[in-house]
């Protein structure tokens, strides 16, 4: 344990860097209100922070820098616990009061609230399709060969895929599916076991069982949508360290491990290497869960530097997950 001095020096070296991303000498901490010692003082117990791992020196002639470890307890024991300002939670609430459509426009456009907000990448990652209550079945013919089959659910999102058609397929034959189909599922979770017993029409039931395949096949995914990525390449100076990042962001399937794995750990917050996730060993995420009625159904958070300002950060993703969550319970 960091005695109370050197607690308030890893405090006033790590809001420092935050706010400048300069490394911190100790003749400016010295002058730090409410630190009453003396440069070579704080130059010392710097000197010590870094040898506990607390805090790096990127050139032996510079001030220092957090590493991982300094931010984790800058996080856990030092950050402000405060809620956003009466502005922030102003702009959050006229937006969800004001928002309105499908599940997924409402979390595509809660990213973008959100990167807004924070000026981070953002991420919202859906509800698992088979949790969700089928409300509607539509077999659409797309062409002579082709059809899209159409579900939505009753979390308010909308599955689609699209389907090759037995030869000799008509609209007929669609529209009888479709019935069919409708009879059998609307009302019946993604999850639950579901027999649709045959028509005794070949190319009826033929439709049916390639609709029933990309049904099921959608069973378990859970959308991921993405806000503000632009934001991480002014954070940092590196295109290699871009590039990396921005090329993980787009593979949706890492994106929802990491949250997974995040909250799985008891985690709201997973600063560098922690993730363990290599290409974003120089970011952070903030993550919270999204609650409607008593159940987890989505997660949101952000996405930055390990530098961010993490107590504004936490308490906008906190803010927005809350408001997210009471939208979601009202529809």
């Amino acid at each position: 344990m960091l005695d109370e001095r050197k607690t308030a020096i890893l405090m006033a070296v790590v809001q420092e860097y935050i706010a400048t991303a300069q490394p911190v000498g100790s003749s400016h901490i010295a002058q730090v209100s409410g630190i009453k010692v003396s440069p070579a003082t704080v130059r010392n117990d710097m000197a010590s922070l870094e040898q506990d791992g607390y805090l790096a020196q990127p050139h032996t002639s510079a001030g220092r820098v957090p590493t991982d470890k300094g931010y984790r307890l800058f996080v856990d024991q030092i950050a402000p616990q405060g809620g956003v300002d009466d502005q922030t939670r102003q702009q959050v609430g006229t937006f969800f009061d004001s928002t309105h459509g499908r599940l997924e426009e409402l979390l595509q456009n809660t990213t973008h609230l959100l990167a807004d907000l924070t000026k981070y990448a953002a991420v919202a990652v859906g509800p698992k399709a088979e949790v969700a209550v089928m409300r509607s079945v539509q077999v659409v013919g797309l062409s002579a060969s082709n059809a899209t089959v159409v579900v939505v659910l009753s979390n308010g999102s909308v599955e689609s895929s699209t389907i090759e058609l037995p030869d000799g397929a008509g609209q007929n034959h669609l529209g009888a599916a479709t019935v069919h189909l409708s009879n059998a599922l609307v009302g019946k979770s993604m999850s639950g076991e579901i027999n649709v017993m045959a028509t005794g029409e070949d190319l009826v039931d033929a439709i049916c069982k390639r609709a029933m395949d990309a049904i099921v096949s959608h069973a378990t995914d859970q959308p991921v949508y993405m806000g503000g990525a632009s934001a991480m390449a002014r954070a940092f100076d590196a295109v290699d360290t871009v590039r990396a990042i921005l090329g993980t962001l787009e593979q949706q399937y890492v994106v929802v491990s990491l949250v997974r794995d995040v909250l799985g750990r008891g985690l709201s917050v997973a600063i560098g290497g922690e993730h363990g996730v290599e290409p974003l060993a120089a970011c952070s995420v903030i993550v919270a869960p999204v609650v409607a009625d008593g159940e987890h159904i989505g997660t949101v958070g952000v996405l930055g530097p390990t530098r961010m300002n993490y107590p504004k950060a936490m308490a906008t993703v906190g803010v927005v997950s809350d408001e997210l969550g009471r939208r979601l319970s009202e529809s």
